[in-house]
């Protein structure tokens, strides 16, 4: 269907829970791949998804983490550039169109990498995106002094991180800061462009556009709910049993997805889902007895080795990166996620 954004976003509440909200390129691919790109004629040329420019500026990480750490210089904080550096350990503003070496972040090795080639921080962006996963976040002060002493090793006194300020906010308040600009977007034409599609004609890039135009549009769907408590897996699965239907089951790539688009706002590292290792079976199994044939494991998490005598395992997806599922001692306090009551 064609239709405003406004339009689009009643449609999406009404009929599902809102316009699309993408919070990493996985999210993108998904969502691209919902996109029926034989339709495209010269009408169809964009793609509603649900961010929208606003009047309040707001600092995000370009890999889409929540901004729960700072560490501004002095009086920094409050400045009008709208990209950030590092230098000495402290963050400084910067006009984003200034030449500099960056630091990214591998989600495969969990580890940063520098960069000694000078770029803009958009174009460090798309290298970084690229070639490794993303500009750095620095979600806490351990990472803050890994990557200052990157830098003090390879004799680099400034670089990149993937801190930016902007006005946008997503249609169902998210707190993700992923973004998808083309080349010089968002550049508000004329000074009316509020909303955001993706343009099928420059490579899935994002426009901001007039919200009067027509376009078609992508809606999202939660019956997934994140439980910002931190419970033990057994306190866990008793919460949702009792005030929803049951902790989460990621028995597809489907549900795996959905789970990415609730677990960003996580206050822990990872959060549990229904899967635990059954002693006397010895093997992981759902909740409810399936056995776990869609598998998303980190390496090494699913062979470590069991020692039922002293603790009992169960299974988590982590928070950040590509959200794999890790090991971890049933005992620990984490955040949580249940299916929600229809």
């Amino acid at each position: 269907m064609m239709k405003t954004c406004t339009e689009a976003q009643r449609y999406c509440r009404e009929n599902y829970t809102d316009l699309a909200t993408v919070n990493n390129m996985n999210d993108m691919n998904q969502l691209m791949k919902s996109i029926d790109y034989s339709l495209i004629n010269s009408e169809y040329t964009g793609v509603w998804i649900g961010l929208n420019r606003s009047r309040v500026y707001k600092w995000k990480w370009s890999l889409g983490d929540p901004v729960k750490y700072t560490n501004w210089s002095n009086g920094d904080s409050n400045g009008s550039d709208n990209c950030v550096y590092m230098r000495d350990g402290s963050w400084h503003h910067q006009d984003c169109k200034v030449n500099m070496r960056f630091i990214c972040y591998n989600e495969s090795s969990k580890g940063f990498v520098i960069e000694t080639s000078n770029k803009i921080w958009r174009e460090a962006q798309r290298f970084c995106r690229q070639h490794h996963t993303d500009l750095t976040s620095v979600r806490n002060q351990i990472d803050n002094q890994q990557i200052q002493k990157i830098m003090n090793d390879t004799n680099i006194s400034q670089v990149w991180i993937g801190l930016f300020s902007d006005s946008f906010e997503w249609s169902d308040e998210s707190e993700s800061g992923f973004r998808n600009w083309g080349s010089d977007q968002p550049d508000n034409r004329g000074g009316s462009e509020y909303c955001t599609a993706v343009s099928v004609t420059d490579q899935d890039k994002w426009h901001d556009v007039p919200c009067s135009f027509s376009y078609t549009f992508v809606c999202h769907e939660d019956n997934l709910i994140l439980i910002q408590m931190n419970l033990s897996w057994s306190e866990a699965l008793r919460y949702c049993r009792e005030n929803h239907v049951d902790l989460v089951s990621v028995d597809s790539e489907k549900i795996q997805f959905m789970v990415t688009k609730v677990i960003h706002e996580s206050s822990t590292d990872a959060v549990w889902m229904g899967l635990h290792y059954y002693c006397q079976m010895n093997l992981w199994i759902w909740i409810r007895g399936e056995a776990v044939c869609y598998q998303n494991w980190a390496p090494g998490n699913e062979t470590k080795l069991m020692d039922c005598n002293t603790e009992h395992r169960a299974g988590a997806v982590q928070s950040g990166g590509d959200h794999r599922w890790i090991s971890l001692p049933q005992s620990h306090k984490l955040n949580f996620i249940c299916i929600r009551k229809r």
